[in-house]
């Protein structure tokens, strides 16, 4: 998926949601736990009811990594029903790799072409060879960590450089938008630091970025949107906890379907606001 696709469903859908697939075996509804595949079963009653909704799909690798093949299965058989059923939408591996290149290369390889996601989460601080691989393909993006919405970002992320008017998270972004451009490359930016997007759109005008922090970590859509949004948006705002688990009975998927809804109810209304 290119820029403008992106940017083009999003406009169709009046909405910017990510839906985070953080499955938790443990949090699922105990109605699910005797299926041959609980894991699975509940990630695709949770696309079937908020894809309406939604314009991409985040899962975080460590939830199916923590239970062995079991898990890669089910990240990979969870990719595959997306990519069939909703081929619209953007998948992202919330894998958050970064190593020197030939092992980047081999990243790359495993998350775009075996797994078929459109997207990768990277750590940049080995700077540009082991960042440079997940770039090389076309229609794919890496989605660099800048300014992370944990607490613990402000142990290193904001410290300012000796000789420098910029923090680390601010040289990160001045030196990787070098590597790639707007159609490859992405941003993590916490919604908890709305403060620090305006000097972010200064620095990246043009690329997208992914937004994590809404809803259980306490950050807030609108504030998001008046300081991170451009003239296409460029935003995609991940919920997870606050829609998967936000119901415990049968009738969770009907609930995750409400609250990704309510969101797009609001998204759509802070893109008429910047005139989208």
């Amino acid at each position: 998926m290119n820029y403008n696709q992106l940017v083009q469903e999003i406009t169709k859908k009046r909405s910017f949601l990510c839906v985070g697939l953080d499955t938790d075996l443990n949090k699922i509804p105990s109605i699910l736990k005797k299926a041959e595949n609980p894991v699975f079963e509940f990630n695709k009653r949770i696309v079937d009811a908020t894809a309406p909704f939604s314009v991409a799909f985040k899962l975080n690798t460590a939830f199916y990594e923590s239970n062995g093949v079991q898990g890669w299965i089910d990240l990979e058989k969870t990719v595959n029903y997306i990519k069939t059923y909703y081929p619209d939408l953007f998948v992202i591996a919330d894998a958050k790799r970064g190593d020197i290149g030939n092992t980047s290369k081999m990243y790359a390889q495993a998350f775009f072409n075996s797994m078929k996601c459109d997207a990768i989460t990277v750590a940049p601080y080995m700077g540009k060879d082991s960042v440079s691989p997940f770039l090389e393909t076309e229609g794919k993006w890496a989605i660099l960590l800048a300014l992370t919405s944990n607490e613990g970002a402000f142990d290193f992320q904001t410290l300012e450089l000796k000789n420098s008017d910029s923090t680390l998270f601010e040289t990160v972004l001045i030196k990787s938008k070098q590597w790639g451009s707007k159609e490859n490359m992405m941003y993590v930016v916490g919604a908890t630091k709305p403060e620090s997007f305006k000097k972010i759109r200064e620095i990246v005008p043009e690329h997208f970025l992914l937004v994590p922090g809404v809803g259980a970590q306490g950050g807030d859509l609108e504030h998001v949107a008046k300081y991170g949004m451009n003239k296409h948006c460029g935003l995609l705002v991940n919920s997870s906890r606050a829609i998967i688990f936000a119901d415990n009975t049968e009738n969770f998927d009907k609930v995750a379907a409400e609250k990704a809804q309510e969101m797009k109810q609001q998204m759509d209304a802070l893109l008429k606001l910047s005139g989208i």
